[in-house]
């Protein structure tokens, strides 16, 4: 044997699961001068406030560790318009990505049942994989991508699963199931926990939250961020929500210093400028209304639904269109993995100005 496969096993290897799984990754690099309609991120920054609280930060409170409860007691007043919160029902991450991981590694063991759709968000597949759990999943049906309801019910009967994500609307397709819905599925079906993920439910308005009642069904975590109305993916700052017990059991898994100082002071600063937040929202589902009927007047298909970001089949292909795109500015994403929507690509909708520099691009290079 040689020293070099002597160095290559000189370690203990890692767990099956780790070294089968398929890793998440994301192309985020050198982005940041151009145009992003490509990750459904806010597209102007966060409100003025959150740069002048940050600003305002003293050099002794960045060596001290982050104090979280003045944070939760602000989500608890100010997140939901006409909703209190019990301040045991929420959950802080350092990201939604960070909720998610929690989830799994609270409830996921090798051989439960994992249920999602398809096409849908890429993280939970790699993190259900890395619990050695089965993965089960329904694809959206037809053009539309309505959700595939009858399947996916016969197969929580059929499968039991444990764990049931539901991205709402959902991630790449914008599908919306209807939050009456969800509920009934929960209350029907009490063994399985059932995560909405709600991180582009702003742009549709339909929240579970509005309806659920936590101390009555407790089978239900909701995931919302900060990242696609408020600006402050750069953070990362996330929310989980549900019953106090639930989130107990999560809060367990987390470090007791996950979030920095900074998100925290940014996320109360822009809790403070709801009003900023909601003027985005508005101008991204005025821009959506817009884009949207330049694209019904031609002979290209097109899909748009409930999030902030559409779906496009290019004429010329969609990794040409994201090519030509990005070297003029603009970054916009291939769905080359995602099965169903390979031959598309996914364009986020940021404010009207800037769907306007998008259609004069993509007019020159795809029509």
């Amino acid at each position: 044997m040689s020293n070099s496969e002597n160095i290559n096993n000189s370690f203990p290897q890692p767990r099956k699961e780790i070294i089968k799984m398929n890793s998440y990754s994301a192309p985020l690099e050198n982005r940041r001068e151009l145009l992003r309609l490509d990750f459904n991120e806010n597209t102007i920054g966060p409100s003025p406030k959150v740069l002048e609280a940050m600003q305002k930060i003293k050099l002794n409170h960045i060596s001290i560790y982050p104090e979280y409860a003045f944070l939760k007691n602000n989500l608890c007043l100010k997140y939901f318009d006409n909703k209190v919160m019990d301040i045991n029902e929420i959950g802080i991450f350092n990201g939604a990505d960070a909720a998610i991981n929690a989830i799994f590694n609270t409830f996921g063991e090798r051989g439960d049942t994992f249920l999602t759709t398809n096409p849908t968000f890429g993280y939970y597949f790699p993190c259900a994989e890395m619990r050695g759990m089965k993965i089960i999943k329904c694809s959206y049906l037809g053009d539309s991508f309505s959700f595939p309801l009858k399947e996916f019910e016969e197969k929580i009967i059929t499968f039991n699963p444990k764990l049931i994500f539901i991205c709402n609307p959902n991630n790449p397709t914008g599908t919306v199931l209807k939050a009456e819905e969800i509920m009934r599925l929960a209350n029907y079906y009490k063994n399985s926990l059932f995560v909405i993920d709600e991180l582009y439910e702003k742009f549709y308005g339909d929240s579970i939250m509005k309806i659920i009642d936590f101390e009555k069904t407790k089978n239900i975590v909701v995931i919302q961020s900060l990242s696609k109305t408020a600006g402050l993916a750069g953070l990362r700052i996330g929310f989980a929500f549900g019953n106090k017990k639930i989130i107990n059991f999560i809060n367990k898994v987390n470090g007791p210093y996950d979030i920095n100082s900074f998100a925290v002071i940014a996320t109360i600063a822009a809790l403070d400028d709801k009003k900023y937040i909601d003027d985005y929202i508005s101008k991204v589902k005025k821009a959506r209304f817009w884009i949207k009927s330049k694209f019904d007047t031609l002979n290209v298909r097109s899909h748009f639904s409930g999030g902030n970001y559409f779906l496009l089949w290019p004429k010329k292909g969609s990794t040409y269109l994201e090519e030509k795109m990005r070297s003029k500015g603009i970054l916009i994403r291939a769905m080359s993995n995602k099965k169903n929507i390979e031959k598309s690509v996914r364009i986020s909708i940021g404010t009207k100005e800037q769907m306007i520099l998008f259609w004069n691009l993509y007019k020159k290079i795809d029509l």
